[in-house]
């Protein structure tokens, strides 16, 4: 049987209401990042594009001033898959942010494929473009992003 999110990437954040919505999301075992569900489990606001979904991220990595959740708005999981289009909206998408949100430094980071490999909790295509926040108090001594590179 398909799995769409992966429970062991949450480690970072055990006992947490992001574990315990991920726990609930893999016994359901549905996609939380499809249309017919998103709303079931993303309560911040989204704005539909032609090919992505933006959006606030619900469980955003800490300490950052901003972490924008970008969704493939079709169920894909592979960069493989995204068409010539799609990848121009999202080029778009980055730049309005970033100028929208005075994202003056930040992290673009495109999520995709077996999880076991990326570190990501959801196995439905999706980016990030977070700020971190060096003014923090707990910037220095929070994990910040968890993602597998190597």
């Amino acid at each position: 049987m398909k799995k769409f999110v992966n429970e062991d990437n949450t480690r970072f954040r055990r006992g947490s209401t992001y574990t315990k919505v991920i726990a609930d999301i893999a016994q359901k075992n549905v996609c939380p990042f499809c249309e017919d569900q998103l709303l079931n489990f993303h309560k911040n606001p989204i704005e539909k594009k032609k090919y992505w979904i933006v959006t606030d991220n619900m469980y955003p990595y800490k300490p950052n001033k901003k972490h924008i959740l970008l969704i493939h708005q079709e169920h894909i999981e592979h960069a493989q898959e995204i068409s010539t289009a799609a990848w121009q909206e999202l080029q778009v998408i980055i730049q309005e942010q970033t100028k929208k949100n005075n994202i003056d430094g930040g992290t673009f980071m495109l999520r995709f494929g077996d999880g076991r490999y990326t570190g990501s909790s959801v196995r439905h295509l999706h980016a990030h473009i977070v700020q971190s926040d060096p003014e923090h108090e707990d910037y220095k001594k929070e994990v910040g992003l968890v993602a597998r590179i190597g």
